[in-house]
C-alpha cells in the first residue's frame, strides 16, 4: 500500500521507457525528466520492492524477473489510466453517459424519438433510459431524481417555480377507426354523429379524455356513454382490429400508425372542428446540474419541437 500511495504515473513511463531503449539517460530524455532525477526514481522504486528491476550491462540495462513483473504491471495501469482520461473526456463533451426521460405518449413519437435516434448515430455510447407514463407520474419522478428532465404537463400541487419549463408543441387528438367503419371515409364530419358509435378512451382525468370531453361539452353534447376505459395503445388497437370502436389518440402517434405498412389498418376520421390537448413542456428541476450528455439529448429535442 506504500508503493502504491508513492508511485506516479510519470515514474511507471519511466521505468517502461528503460525497458524499451534500455538507456537510463535515453528513458531520461523521452520523459522530460533529468538524469539524476530518473537515477533517484529508480533507486527509490527498487528500494520500495526489495530488489533491483534492471541489470546493467555493456549493451543496456535489461529486467530483471521482478523487473518484468512490475513492467506487465506498470503497463496495465497507464493503459487503465489513459482509458480512464479518454472516458472522463468523452464524459465531459457529452459523448458517453446515461441519459433519463420521462415523456407523455405524443412528444415521445413526434419529438422525442428522432433526437434519441440522431443521437445514438453520432454518439452510441450514451445510454438511454425512456419511459412513458402519465405527466403526475413524471412530475413525480422528476422531484425524486429518476429522471433528468420529463416532457409532459405541470401536475396538479407542483409549483412551477421549482423547475425550469420549455414550451413544447400542443397535440391534437386524431379519432382513429378501422377502414370498415360506418363513419371512415366521410368529410367534415360532426361530433353529433359520433355518439352511437363504441369508444375505447383513456383513464378519466387524461388530458386527451379531457380533450375530448370538453369538444362534445364545448358544442351542448353530452360525452359518448358506450366507453371503454384503457390507456394502453395494445387495447385500442385490439379494439380497432375487429370493432368499429372509436380510438382517440394524438396525432403523432396515430401518423405513426397509418405509415406503418406492418400495424394493425386504420384510418382517421376527418372533423369539422380539430379536438387539441393542453400543450406540454420539457421540464427540469431547477436546482439540479444535468450532466453534458442530457444537456446533448435537451439540445437535439429542442431541434425537433
Amino acid at each position: 500500500m506504500d508503493l502504491a500511495r508513492r508511485l506516479k504515473p510519470n515514474q511507471l513511463r519511466l521505468l517502461l521507457k528503460i525497458a524499451e531503449t534500455g538507456q537510463l539517460q535515453a528513458a531520461a530524455h523521452l520523459t522530460a525528466i533529468s538524469q539524476p532525477a530518473a537515477s533517484r526514481t529508480l533507486a527509490e522504486v527498487e528500494t520500495a520492492l526489495g530488489g533491483a528491476l534492471f541489470e546493467r550491462h555493456p549493451k543496456g540495462m535489461e529486467p530483471t524477473p521482478l523487473g518484468a513483473i512490475f513492467l506487465r504491471h506498470a503497463k496495465v495501469i497507464l493503459e487503465e489510466l489513459d482509458l480512464l482520461q479518454a472516458e472522463a473526456q468523452r464524459f465531459a463533451t457529452g459523448d458517453m453517459g446515461r441519459v433519463r426521460i420521462g415523456t407523455v405518449t405524443g412528444p415521445a413519437v413526434g419529438s422525442l424519438m428522432p433526437a434519441v435516434r440522431e443521437i445514438k448515430a453520432d454518439a452510441p455510447d450514451i445510454e438511454f433510459t425512456i419511459e412513458v407514463a402519465p405527466s403526475t407520474e413524471l412530475m413525480r419522478g422528476l422531484v425524486e431524481g429518476r429522471y433528468d428532465f420529463v416532457i409532459s404537463r405541470l401536475a396538479p400541487g407542483y409549483d412551477a417555480r421549482e423547475f425550469r419549463l420549455h414550451p413544447a408543441r400542443g397535440e391534437v387528438v386524431s379519432l382513429l377507426v378501422r377502414p370498415e367503419h360506418p363513419l371512415a371515409g366521410q368529410r367534415a364530419l360532426q361530433l353529433q354523429a359520433l355518439l352511437a358509435h363504441e369508444w375505447v378512451v383513456q383513464d378519466i382525468g387524461s388530458p386527451i379524455r379531457q380533450a375530448v370531453e370538453e369538444a362534445f361539452h364545448a358544442q351542448g353534447l353530452s360525452v359518448p356513454r358506450k366507453v371503454t376505459n384503457s390507456s394502453s395503445l395494445l387495447i385500442a388497437l385490439a379494439f380497432l382490429q375487429g370493432t368499429d370502436t372509436i380510438a382517440p389518440l394524438t396525432h403523432e402517434v396515430a401518423n405513426m400508425l397509418l405509415q406503418d405498412p406492418l400495424s394493425t389498418q386504420v384510418e382517421v376520421l376527418d372533423l369539422a372542428t380539430p379536438i387539441t390537448v393542453s400543450p406540454c413542456f420539457i421540464i427540469q428541476n431547477r436546482g439540479r446540474q444535468l450532466s453534458s450528455a442530457a444537456e446533448r439529448v435537451l439540445a437535439r429535442v429542442f431541434a425537433h419541437l
